[in-house]
């Protein structure tokens, strides 16, 4: 395999993961299904057990470890990131799930930004609690001020920059500066930003955490996550996720590597369009504030520009005053911007929103409505005038 660490990135992207001379010439690593591994001899078991209890998970033993296709998957993202290894997980939130028991026991202290993807905050109010440990939400931009948070037990911090729905940027570095001191773990969702925008380990994180269910992949047609992590947090988060049974199915994990290949052109596209909906919004009277990083007059584009090498199509919207009936009929008709959840894969996608009921350290304040846009790879101009329309039906709307 050639050494891919002296290239820029947009070749990195194409060629990580890849060994053709391996694969007798093939250009794209090999599918393996499989559950049982054969072994010649009670040594060669023998030393594949070895190799586990060591925590090297050099060899395979069986599928739920991994194949040469995970391996292939986990190898391009962990070069992408600037890590030591990866581990893959059937979704996101397993990934997640997997970095975040890692590292916590019963007793131990989480601190968590109050603008973390939805099911997550689930997971630890309805199982770390249960469990025993102790949660405690930070303001986004809490910035330094979150070593005022800290407690003896403090184990974990977890990020999520920008926040899920209402995208506030985190002073990530002046984090993780903190939280080495002392020895906490940071894990981060880099989802929004992808390996291409921002890498997380580069900035002090220990785990960066990617849905490849969205940009990654970019299909919209598999599940699947991917947890980075320094050579110190890889060991607990493998052992953790194959404990837990969190493994990602060879198919998914095929084609998830397959889209990464146009990661970075796509981004690229995203960003683009994003920009061209979001300053063409700001201009409409019916829009009160337009929630994204890349625009020169939000509130955190001082960290994006510092911090990050691009933005992704994913941004809040926050409207005016309207009744439900008139919002509902802006959103039910929509001929681009189709309702679904998930979000990264070619088409656009939007959502209602309802930060306040996922918000407890911030109080979500709005004059009206929100919601979610997911900007894909149309035409910029098709989807300005569904947007549009869908403001002439809002107006028309009683």
């Amino acid at each position: 395999m050639t050494d891919l660490t002296g290239f820029r990135r947009e070749t990195q992207i194409l060629h990580a993961g890849r060994d053709p001379k391996a694969n007798h010439g093939v250009v794209n690593p090999p599918v393996y299904h499989c559950s049982t591994v054969l072994f010649d001899s009670v040594e060669a078991l023998l030393e594949t057990r070895r190799d586990r209890a060591s925590g090297a998970y050099v060899g395979f033993t069986y599928g739920r470890e991994g194949t040469e296709t995970t391996r292939a998957f986990e190898d391009a993202v962990t070069l992408l990131e600037g890590g030591y290894r990866a581990v893959t997980t059937s979704c996101g939130l397993g990934a997640i799930c997997a970095a975040l028991t890692a590292f916590l026991s019963a007793g131990d202290h989480l601190l968590i930004v109050d603008s973390l993807y939805g099911p997550a905050r689930a997971f630890c109010e309805d199982f770390l609690r249960k469990f025993g440990v102790e949660i405690t939400y930070y303001r986004p931009t809490v910035s330094a001020g979150i070593e005022a948070l800290f407690q003896p037990n403090t184990k974990v911090v977890y990020l999520e920059s920008p926040g899920s729905l209402t995208f506030e940027m985190t002073d990530v570095p002046a984090i993780t500066t903190l939280c080495r001191a002392r020895g906490i773990k940071t894990i981060m969702d880099n989802t929004w930003a992808s390996p291409v925008c921002f890498r997380p380990l580069e900035h002090g994180v220990d785990v960066s955490i990617n849905a490849a269910t969205k940009y990654i992949s970019g299909h919209s047609d598999l599940m699947l996550g991917i947890a980075v992590c320094t050579e110190e947090a890889f060991i607990p988060v493998k052992k953790t996720a194959s404990g837990s049974g969190y493994c990602g199915g060879p198919d998914d994990v095929y084609m998830a590597l397959r889209g990464l290949r146009t990661l970075g052109l796509r981004m690229k596209r995203h960003q683009e369009s994003a920009l061209r909906v979001a300053q063409w919004l700001q201009q409409r009277p019916e829009v009160a504030r337009v929630m994204y990083p890349a625009l020169p007059d939000d509130p955190g584009h001082a960290i994006w520009k510092r911090d990050y090498d691009g933005a992704s199509g994913l941004f809040g919207v926050v409207l005016n005053a309207c009744t439900d009936t008139q919002f509902a009929a802006m959103l039910d008709h929509m001929d681009l911007f189709k309702l679904g959840y998930s979000w990264g894969g070619y088409e656009s996608l939007v959502v209602p929103t309802y930060p306040s009921d996922l918000r407890s350290a911030v109080t979500w304040e709005a004059p009206g409505p929100s919601l979610r846009l997911h900007v894909g790879l149309e035409d910029p101009d098709d989807l300005i005038a569904d947007l549009e329309r869908g403001f002439n039906r809002l107006a028309a709307a009683t």
